[in-house]
């Protein structure tokens, strides 16, 4: 057994934090609750990104920017369900909220 929390977990308090800060925050797909990858969607408005847990220079957790749709560009849509045919058990989440990344950041880059 692990010694990392279940993915479940972090996203079910991710949701909750960035509900309860007066945004918003959905599951769009349920991915692996024990070990799924997570794509985090974006939306500012004109720039919509998807970002998801990688390694940053330090080799710690990061978040990194996998994707970018200004309102004219390509659909983060179609990105994310491409992405979910290749990998069932990536889960994925809809935020709507300033500073975003912060809340990501605090509830999910724990090692």
């Amino acid at each position: 057994m692990s010694d990392r929390l279940p993915i479940a977990i972090g996203v079910g308090a991710l949701l909750r934090r960035v509900n309860d800060a007066g945004g918003m925050a959905m599951v769009r797909a349920k991915g692996d609750a024990q070990s799924g990858a997570v794509l985090f969607l974006i939306d500012e408005g004109d720039v919509q990104r998807a970002m998801e847990r990688g390694t940053g220079p330090t080799g710690a957790p990061a978040l990194v920017e996998t994707r970018r749709a200004e309102s004219s560009g390509d659909s983060l849509e179609d990105y994310w369900r491409r992405r979910r045919s290749r990998d069932p058990d990536l889960w994925v989440l809809e935020l709507n909220i300033p500073a975003a990344e912060r809340f990501i950041a605090e509830t999910m880059l724990f090692d």
